[in-house]
C-alpha cells in the first residue's frame, strides 16, 4: 500500500475511534506533504522516498522541541511531543541497526572509492537515497568519518 494511502487509512481509523492526538499529527503530516506537494510543481504527487523524508523531517522537528523543552522544564510539552514522535515513528520504516549500517557504510566506501574523509560527499550520496527514513543522517555522517578515518 503507498504510504499516502496509507495516512489516509489510518486518519479515517483514528477519526473513527476518537483518538485526536493521532488524528492532529497524521493531519499536520498530510499538510506537509501536500505544502512539498505545492512546491514541487502543478499536480505532482510525492513518492514513497519523498514523503518518508518529509517524515523523517517531522521526526527530527519533534526531537528538538523535546530537547529544548526539557531545557526549559516543560514536563507537559515533553509528554505532548513524545507521544506525537511516537505516531510518526509508526509510519516510518524500521530503523537499520548500526551492524547493517556499518556494512552499507563499507560497500558505500568500496564502491565510491573513497579514500580519506575528504571523499564522505561521495560515500553519503550513494548512502542517503538508501537510508531515508531508516536513519538519522548524523548518525550516519559520523559513523562514515569514522570509517573513513581508520583508512
Amino acid at each position: 500500500m503507498a504510504l499516502q494511502q496509507r495516512l489516509v487509512d489510518e486518519m479515517k481509523e483514528a477519526m473513527r475511534t476518537g483518538d485526536t492526538d493521532r488524528v492532529s499529527v497524521i493531519r499536520l503530516l498530510r499538510s506537509a506533504i501536500k505544502n512539498k506537494e505545492i512546491d514541487k510543481g502543478k499536480g505532482q504527487q510525492l513518492t514513497d522516498e519523498e514523503i518518508l523524508q518529509v517524515i523523517s523531517s517531522a521526526v527530527k522537528q519533534r526531537k528538538e522541541s523535546i530537547e529544548q523543552f526539557e531545557k526549559g522544564g516543560r514536563r507537559d510539552l515533553v509528554d505532548k511531543e513524545t507521544k506525537e514522535l511516537a505516531i510518526l515513528q509508526s509510519f516510518l520504516p524500521q530503523q537499520i541497526s548500526d551492524e547493517d549500517l556499518r556494512i552499507k557504510i563499507k560497500e558505500a566506501i568500496a564502491q565510491s572509492g573513497a579514500a580519506d574523509v575528504k571523499d564522505m560527499g561521495k560515500v553519503m550520496k550513494l548512502l542517503v537515497p538508501q537510508l531515508v527514513g531508516r536513519a538519522e543522517g548524523s548518525k550516519v555522517s559520523q559513523m562514515v568519518r569514522e570509517c573513513l578515518g581508520q583508512k
